[in-house]
């Protein structure tokens, strides 16, 4: 019997490569996950509101552009996945990582989270709405393949 397609939300930190070994653990796997995410390059994420709609002199106005036209990708892609993975990194804080958290949550959508052991108590609450909390791409991995599965 074939399996339905999961999507997967991978939300978060852009800066190492979290994403690829999720995506390749469960290729490896035979997952049948598609994955979807935010924009991860920084400069277009950033600049995408005031390419598309126009510039702004004052850096709030610029930022509020871009926000709200990242949204629409993100709301959109948050609703129609099944589970949501969000990633934060300690060398950055990722604010729109914990928005997206909470909205997953407010869908009522399970969330993985992920971050280093130092990061648990700052992400206390965050985690508190999340169904798992894993240190390791690899973790998530072995979440969604039993997830999925339903076989350790």
């Amino acid at each position: 019997m074939a399996q339905q397609n999961w999507t997967v939300y991978l939300s978060g930190e852009i800066h190492t490569d979290w994403r690829e070994r999720i995506s390749d653990g469960s290729k490896g796997a035979g997952l049948p996950i598609d994955f979807v995410s935010p924009v991860t390059d920084h400069e277009s994420s950033d600049d995408c509101g005031v390419n598309i709609l126009g510039q702004e002199d004052n850096p709030f106005w610029k930022d509020h552009k871009g926000a709200k036209v990242n949204a629409i990708r993100t709301r959109t892609m948050i609703e129609r996945s099944d589970v949501v993975v969000v990633r934060f990194g300690d060398k950055y804080r990722q604010w729109n990582a914990a928005f997206d958290a909470g909205f997953a949550a407010a869908l009522g959508k399970p969330i993985i989270t992920l971050h280093d052991e130092g990061l648990t108590h700052a992400l206390k609450e965050v985690d508190g709405a999340a169904q798992a909390v894993a240190e390791t791409p690899e973790q998530v991995v072995k979440i969604l393949d039993y997830t999925i599965t339903g076989k350790l």
